[in-house]
């Protein structure tokens, strides 16, 4: 697998939904996965996936910082603490390989990424967002080894709250710049992603290390469920395709009357 950005990357703090002011509304199917409505949108050449990816972690891992990095390519320390939720956008190009080794059609991705409030008193609202994400970030930071103790309460949040019990996850040590502050052991953060059966990665927002590989892996996971997930002989090529649980779910059309509503 292999990534290539189309130089596309936006922030845009006031907008709240990128299908609701998308003229393109006519095209739009909603459709339920193992009980979940997700919206599938007919692609006009202009993208053909919209993946919505959630960054988790305790206040003050670098969340922000990460999907700045990841987003714009530059490092800003001087965020405040994200209140509440917001979210940043890029477009990328996704390549798969086939079995025989050959790279597939490559696909054009619009990432919508979701920075989240780590704080305990936003906790509820976020969890109205896990079960719209398809994938998540989990950081922590490994110059505080509390909220590297605190990722088995967010894995409990996210096997309660996500799509699914095992949803597609990448485990994160933020702040690997600061090597001479370290409290959280690489051997440690191991063990636990080997527990939870998530990958894991040591990054850095200030410097980008791993950061652009972090999205990748996840981006690839959540696109291998979709192909396992999805019968591809109902619905057309070009369609933004729902991540689901199992290959023998059905998808099936939502009823009329949720047509029109928002799928965020």
């Amino acid at each position: 697998m292999r990534m290539i950005t189309d130089g596309v990357s936006v922030a845009n703090q006031d907008q709240r939904c990128a299908l609701c002011q998308n003229d393109r509304a006519k095209d739009r199917q909603n459709l339920t996965v193992g009980g979940q409505k997700y919206v599938l949108t007919m692609s006009d050449g202009e993208y053909d996936y919209l993946i919505k990816l959630l960054a988790l972690g305790d206040s003050g891992v670098g969340k922000t910082s990460f999907l700045y990095q990841y987003t714009d390519g530059k490092f800003n320390s001087k965020f405040i603490t994200t209140v509440g939720i917001d979210f940043r956008e890029k477009r990328v190009m996704y390549k798969s390989s086939s079995p025989d080794g050959n790279s597939a059609k490559g696909r054009k991705i619009h990432l919508q990424l979701w920075d989240t409030a780590g704080q305990e008193r936003f906790r509820s609202l976020m969890t109205a967002f896990f079960r719209d994400a398809m994938g998540f970030l989990l950081l922590f930071d490994l110059t505080n080894e509390q909220t590297f103790l605190n990722v088995r309460n967010w894995m409990s949040q996210l096997q309660m709250h996500a799509y699914c019990e095992s949803p597609d996850i990448v485990l994160c040590g933020n702040k690997s710049d600061l090597e001479g502050q370290r409290e959280v052991k690489e051997e440690e953060a191991l063990e636990l992603a080997e527990k939870f059966g998530v990958p894991y990665f040591e990054t850095s927002a200030a410097s980008g290390h791993n950061v652009s590989q972090v999205v990748e892996v996840l981006l690839d996971l959540i696109m291998k469920r979709m192909e396992r997930c999805v019968d591809k002989s109902w619905i057309p090529d070009g369609t933004v395709r729902s991540n689901g649980h199992s290959g023998t779910e059905r998808i099936t059309e939502e009823q009329n009357q949720d047509q029109g509503k928002c799928g965020c």
